[in-house]
């Protein structure tokens, strides 16, 4: 059984409320901002901001600081081994994020240089990759833990893969809406696009690692290698680019994540995931189809919940 629901007898009712999943998720949205105060305060008192050039050491003070939350709030909460953020095979899981996010960009762009929409004119030094570098740390970790780690692993926990994966897709773009020169259609693009795809790699790996580094490299590929606006801030980045062209082809002022090509791309790569986390046995069921299987026997979702860590 998934940890985020389980049950265990003997449990007092107090503990029963505590662990129900939305009480759960009000919990974790607590600790982590908690968290987040602390590692902010941490990246002030070495004078880490993010336009620095110690933007790489405040990135990682507050990435580190989530990771550390996370794992807690795992352990001593929900009472469960922190297996998707386990050590072992994290190297590897991380690379192979980092490899796809990269690739996937840089399909974007060459997509949209195709069409007319993206050219280079010029370049930058090395050094304006410090900030990009910070954000992109920051951005993949702390992103990932609360979004797939917390609120769609929860969520699926109760509601089962398909829910949790339209509710964490929309919260995912939802969230965008802030961010400058963002419109509906920005929005809706990073929901169909990443956040479909981030939530799917989460499902067929059961762990955080290749999601972060899908993540953090699609965003410093986006600004430190492209100079492309990520999520509709403005970065520099080693190319100086002047892009021109219909919204559609070039996301506009958001950037090419609101862009036709990445939609289409992502969105593509985001259904092949769900496809292999179908047939890898990945998807969970709601937790009343889960109790149903319990009872004429069969094995509920034994794959993912191994993966998603089990209850202690």
């Amino acid at each position: 059984m998934n940890p985020s629901i389980a049950k265990p007898r003997g449990k007092t009712l107090l503990w029963r409320i505590l662990h129900f999943p939305l009480i759960t998720l009000v919990v974790a949205i607590g600790v982590m901002m908690g968290a987040s105060i602390v590692a902010t305060s941490l990246a002030a008192v070495v004078g880490a901001r993010s336009d620095s050039n110690w933007a790489i050491v405040g990135g990682s003070l507050v990435a580190g600081v989530f990771v550390i939350a996370y794992i807690g709030f795992g352990r001593f909460f929900e009472h469960r081994r922190v297996t998707d953020l386990a050590l072992k095979g994290a190297a590897l899981e991380l690379l192979m994020g980092l490899a796809i996010g990269a690739g996937l960009f840089c399909a974007v762009v060459g997509v949209i240089a195709l069409l007319g929409g993206y050219e280079v004119i010029g370049t930058q030094p090395a050094d304006v990759l410090y900030p990009i570098i910070g954000i992109s740390i920051v951005s993949g970790v702390t992103e990932e833990i609360m979004l797939r780690g917390l609120f769609f692993r929860i969520i699926e926990g109760w509601l089962g893969s398909w829910v949790a994966l339209v509710l964490s897709a929309a919260l995912f773009g939802a969230l965008h809406l802030g961010n400058p020169n963002a419109t509906l259609v920005a929005g809706g693009a990073i929901a169909i696009e990443a956040g479909v795809m981030l939530a799917a790699i989460y499902m067929v790996t059961r762990r955080l690692w290749a999601a972060i580094g899908l993540h953090a490299a699609w965003n410093f590929t986006q600004g430190g290698i492209f100079g492309i606006p990520v999520s509709g801030t403005d970065v520099q980045g080693i190319l100086v680019p002047r892009i021109s062209g219909p919204e559609l082809l070039t996301g506009g002022d958001f950037g090419a994540e609101a862009s036709l090509p990445a939609m289409l791309i992502c969105t593509a790569f985001g259904i092949g995931l769900l496809v292999l986390a179908s047939r890898r046995g990945q998807v969970i069921k709601p937790y009343w189809a889960r109790r149903g299987s319990a009872a004429a026997g069969e094995d509920v979702a034994a794959g993912a919940a191994s993966g998603a860590g089990l209850q202690s």
